[in-house]
């Protein structure tokens, strides 16, 4: 896996993965930012919600779990000194769908915090990850 990261001007970035795909990142306006894009510890939350997110619904569709939709709400807290790594995670999962089971999302959500999901799993070097979820029928 590569990725690329070029200074545009002032703390704005533009971020290009090895797939092609780009995104800016800028800093806060009293960082010297513009706000023309997240800021880079914003991405790493994204990252790790994209990542559980991913496995929660590939482990529901696998057990063959009618899924109709799967909204990950993250909330972090930092450190208050350099490095100000993150050291307070929750994920708030909103999973929809038809006849699903507890039990049944409860484990994908394990499955993916304690097994699949890298980026979570690093981020829970430094931060208490911790998880809930409703189920909404459709």
């Amino acid at each position: 896996m590569k990725a690329r990261v070029k200074w545009i001007e002032g703390v704005s970035f533009l971020g290009e993965t090895g797939s092609g795909h780009g995104v800016v990142m800028d800093g806060a306006v009293e960082s010297g930012g513009r706000n023309l894009g997240p800021r880079p510890m914003e991405m790493m939350l994204l990252g790790a919600g994209g990542c559980t997110s991913f496995d929660v619904v590939h482990i529901l569709k696998k057990a063959r779990a009618d899924i109709t939709d799967c909204v990950a709400e993250i909330e972090a807290e930092r450190a208050e000194t350099d490095p100000k790594v993150f050291t307070k995670i929750h994920m708030h999962f909103i999973v929809s769908g038809r006849k699903l089971k507890s039990e049944q999302v409860e484990r994908a959500i394990n499955l993916s915090a304690e097994k699949y999901c890298s980026a979570s799993i690093m981020l829970g070097k430094t931060a208490d990850i911790t998880h809930d979820f409703e189920i909404i029928e459709v």
